[in-house]
This record gives structure tokens, C-alpha cells and sequence, in this order.
């Protein structure tokens, strides 16, 4: 599959820092530190450093599954179970990626409905998400590596609004380290792998890097900066609120930036929200560019025919989710789909195209 790939539509090595880190970077920025507290209290963000640092080796997997397979993770599939099983097992990742396709764009807009406008219509903003994103993706995988670039670069100086807390931060709020049992660190490490997922895109868009093996340091880079800003945003987080005030705001990042006084901006969180739309817009592209590139493999459905179906799957369960309690137990599945999938699915599937190959090799 790598080599029927025109080399026109490849993207080079360095772009794939912008897709992991894009991918991993969402809407859960915005209230992760509450979720992990609850379990592990202010030793979590040890949590944060363990579970950042094991994507690094799903990663590495990842690459080997690829190069095992001399494509993508369909070809995988067919490789190991043989066309039929191989292309049953690659339609679950529609569903997959669908649902992360929705809980990208269903929690943020659930975000501005809570802090900016009241009466935004879920539908309208919806539609005009989707339509956009289907402009997009009709420019191929090269604008959607774009848009992962701009995502980043575009909104990267809102990391330097938070070090307005530093007069208010509170460093001895850590203090004592290690005061939580293994189990605690676990369980919020786990918590924390899905604010962490994404990186799995690597699967389907690794025909389309023009040198492989260049990009491999690129993908662990950016794995490995997002780690680095997650735990820098989990230790100021953890810093400026006491343990009380943490579970009581569901947003903490949004809560911060309250204090955040310049002289052309009184309210800096609408400008933190309103960015927002370029760092979540990458997430829901790829996601949905998955989605069309498995259909195109398996069904030979044309992708733009698949971006719409999908568009408009997203759409309907997007106007369907209306309460908080929907919106978290479907992100809460998801999540836990998407940790088997990770950390469970990926390594089966690196045991097993070593063995097969080496089994077809004899």
C-alpha cells in the first residue's frame, strides 16, 4: 500500500511532531487535573509524567507494526487474519474513531454553552463544524497535516498565559511526594491515558510519510512535549488551587485564566475558548479522515462519499447528546475503548506480525 501512495500526496518526516501532538491535545486540557486528583490527590501529576512516558513505547510498537506490515494498520489486519477477519476487525475502528470524532466537538461545544453563549444551538455550531471540516479534508491529507501544523503553532502562546498564577501558586501544595499508594497512582495514570490518546492516527497515516524511519523521532518528540506540557500544566494547576477548590471547578484551565489581566482583554477565557476552535479543529479532521480512509480500504467507498456519511453520522449524535451525563458516559466508553485499544489491542497486535511474519519467513 506504501508503495501505490504518489509521492504528491506524502508529507514530510517533521510534520508527524504537529499530528501526534495535535491528535493528543483536545478538549481534555481543559479539566484533566480535577479528574486525576480525585484519585491520586496532588501526587498525580506522577501519574501524568508514567502514563506520557508509556505512550512513547505504544509508539515504538506502532512503527514496528508498520514497517512489519509495509502499511497501515489494514494492512496489518489482512496480513495477520486473512482479508476477510482483517477487514471485520478494521471497520470497529469507524466506530472508533466516529465516537472520537463526537466527544471532540459534542464537550466543547458544551463548554461555550456553559461560559459564553447560553443559547449557542448545538445543532447550527455542529453543522458548521462538520462542513468545515469537510472543505478541509477535500484538500487531502496534506491540508490536514496543515491545519494539525497551524493548530499548534497558532495557539502555543496561550501556554504563557498561565504563568500569570505563579504570584498565586503555592508550590508546597505537592508536598508530601509520594503520599498515595501505587494503586492511586495506577488508577490515575489510567485516567490520564485517554487524555493522552490520539497518537494511534500513527496506524492509518504512516504510508503517507515520505521517509518512515526519518519520522520516527518526530512522533516521540511530539509524544514526549505533550507530556512535558501536561505535567507543567498539571503541577500550576495543582500549585494555584487548594485540593477543596480543584473539585469544585470542572474547567480548572478555564478557571485560571480568570486571573489573567491585560490592558486590551478583561475576560481572557473567552479568548482561551475562542482559540480553542483551532486546537480542537485538527482533532476532529483526523478523526474523521480515519474514519473515510478505513472506509476507502475495506468498502472501497471514494473518501469524499465517506467524509460526508461520517459528517453526518457526527452530526446526529452530536444534536442527540443533550444532558452532561450523556456527554460523560459516552466520553467515559470511549475511553475506555480507546486504553484496550492502546494498550492492549496494539501490543497483541506487535506479538502476533512478528510471529507471522517470521512463521512465513520460514
Amino acid at each position: 500500500m506504501e508503495q501505490s501512495l504518489p509521492e504528491k500526496v506524502k508529507i514530510s518526516p517533521f510534520l508527524v511532531f504537529f499530528l501526534i501532538h495535535s491528535m493528543q491535545f483536545g478538549v481534555g486540557v481543559l479539566g484533566f487535573q480535577r479528574i486525576i486528583a480525585l484519585t491520586a490527590g496532588y501526587d498525580a501529576w506522577i501519574s501524568v509524567v508514567i502514563s506520557g512516558l508509556s505512550v512513547n513505547i505504544i509508539i515504538w510498537m506502532m512503527y514496528r507494526i508498520c514497517e512489519a506490515a509495509n502499511g497501515d494498520l489494514m494492512s496489518a489486519h489482512t496480513f495477520i487474519f486473512g482479508k476477510i477477519i482483517g477487514n471485520i476487525l478494521s471497520l470497529l475502528f469507524v466506530f472508533i474513531y466516529l465516537l472520537t470524532a463526537v466527544i471532540t466537538l459534542r464537550p466543547f461545544i458544551e463548554i461555550i454553552q456553559a461560559w459564553m453563549f447560553q443559547d449557542l444551538s448545538t445543532f447550527w455550531f455542529s453543522l458548521a463544524f462538520c462542513v468545515l471540516g469537510i472543505y478541509i479534508l477535500y484538500g487531502g491529507f496534506r491540508t490536514v497535516t496543515g491545519v494539525a501544523f497551524f493548530g499548534v503553532v497558532l495557539p502555543a502562546y496561550l501556554l504563557f498565559t498561565f504563568l500569570f498564577t505563579i504570584p498565586y501558586a503555592d508550590i508546597r501544595n505537592l508536598l508530601p511526594i509520594f503520599d498515595h499508594s501505587i494503586k492511586d497512582l495506577a488508577i490515575a495514570s489510567y485516567q490520564m491515558s485517554f487524555t493522552y490518546s490520539g497518537f494511534g492516527i500513527l496506524l492509518f497515516f504512516y504510508p503517507f510519510i515520505k521517509e518512515p524511519q526519518k519520522s520516527k523521532k518526530w512522533a516521540h518528540l511530539g509524544a514526549l512535549t505533550t507530556t512535558i506540557i501536561y505535567t507543567l500544566l498539571s503541577i500550576a494547576t495543582f500549585s494555584f488551587f487548594s485540593e477543596g477548590q480543584l473539585q469544585k471547578n470542572i474547567w480548572p484551565t478555564l478557571t485560571m485564566w480568570k486571573i489573567v489581566e491585560m490592558p486590551f482583554v478583561e475576560r481572557f477565557e473567552y479568548i482561551g475558548i475562542a482559540n480553542w476552535c483551532i486546537i480542537i479543529l485538527p482533532n476532529f479532521c483526523i478523526a474523521l479522515w480515519c474514519g473515510a480512509r478505513i472506509l476507502k480500504s475495506v468498502t472501497h467507498l471514494k473518501q469524499k462519499y465517506g467524509v460526508i456519511l461520517l459528517s453526518i453520522i457526527v452530526l446526529i449524535l452530536t444534536v442527540m447528546m443533550k444532558t452532561r451525563q450523556q456527554i460523560n458516559t459516552i466520553t467515559d466508553f470511549t475511553g475506555d475503548i480507546v486504553f484496550f485499544i492502546n494498550y492492549g489491542y496494539a501490543p497483541l497486535l506487535f506479538c502476533l506480525i512478528l510471529i507471522v511474519k517470521r512463521g512465513k519467513k520460514k
